[in-house]
């Protein structure tokens, strides 16, 4: 199983980018799929998920400036995307995809992910 993230870099407060996240190895049909980021210093936080079915849950930290999506259509590979708008320097972290099996997505933390994919690195200049 491998999930592949991609699509870090840094932006200017204010700006926009979109996160990629491509899994592949086994089915996830079943699995909720989003995102974590770690700042300096911090523990790892959930930011956004979304379930087998197209249900999203956000932290409340980021509602109403990320928007997470996903596309299943490949059997052999899934795809999920976190796109941050009006980025804040707050936001800077390492964006980490991960995957869970089920659907109650309120209950995610990094204790109960069953699969991680290495970070990228998000940089919010002010």
């Amino acid at each position: 199983v491998q999930l592949q993230a991609s699509g870090g870099g840094l932006v200017q407060a204010g700006g926009s980018l979109r996160l990629s996240c491509a899994a592949s190895g086994r089915s996830f049909s079943g699995y909720g799929m989003g995102w974590f980021r770690q700042a300096p210093g911090k523990e790892r936080e959930f930011v956004a998920a979304v379930s087998s079915g197209g249900t999203t849950y956000y932290a409340d930290s980021v509602k109403g400036r990320f928007t997470i999506s996903r596309d299943s259509r490949d059997n052999a590979k899934n795809w999920v995307y976190l796109q941050i708008d009006s980025m804040e320097p707050e936001d800077t972290a390492v964006y980490y995809c991960a995957a869970e099996w089920g659907y109650r997505l309120s209950t995610w933390s990094a204790k109960t992910i069953d699969y991680w994919g290495k970070g990228t690195q998000v940089t919010v200049s002010s």
